[in-house]
């Protein structure tokens, strides 16, 4: 006798039941394999009150200044860029959202390519990262913040 004959609907049933708890628990289990690493530097902790831009003594005809902490919804994004000659030598995100490994991730790979357009573009007039945009909005806003006290 079938398992599936029409004399027995409840086996059906049982056997269509189970299938889909079968397939839900291994939909369920999939993860990623492991988390991008984040290539910005350690998070400094968001200043206390309003955020300003801050600047750092220069070091080696280098000028370091941090822009200002500006709060996203997912948490607060900051920048710190590195001028010299007048040209944007550097751009590293010091406070980023990564709270859990959803926002570690974003940060993992908008981080570094929102990096390289700032230094390709030489101002803050960068793209959006797909799937990262209040990061994105908030790293445009701080690099912008930067770069005005830097007097770019």
């Amino acid at each position: 006798m079938h398992a599936l004959r029409k004399t027995r609907p409840l086996r059906r049933v049982v056997l269509a039941s189970a299938a889909t708890v079968c397939g839900t628990v291994l939909l369920l289990a999939l993860k990623p394999h492991a988390n991008p690493p984040v290539a910005a530097g350690a998070p400094v902790p968001a200043p206390s009150g309003a955020a300003s831009a801050s600047a750092t003594a220069p070091a080696a005809g280098d000028r370091t200044v941090t822009g200002d902490s500006v709060q996203t919804r997912w948490g607060p994004v900051q920048v710190r860029v590195t001028v010299r000659g007048g040209r944007l030598t550097d751009v590293t995100a010091v406070v980023y959202p990564q709270d859990n490994p959803r926002d570690q991730q974003i940060s993992g790979y908008a981080l570094p390519q929102l990096r390289q357009e700032a230094l390709a573009a030489q101002s803050a007039q960068i793209d959006t990262v797909s799937g990262a945009t209040y990061t994105s909005d908030g790293y445009r806003q701080s690099l912008q913040s930067a770069l005005d006290s830097a007097g770019l």
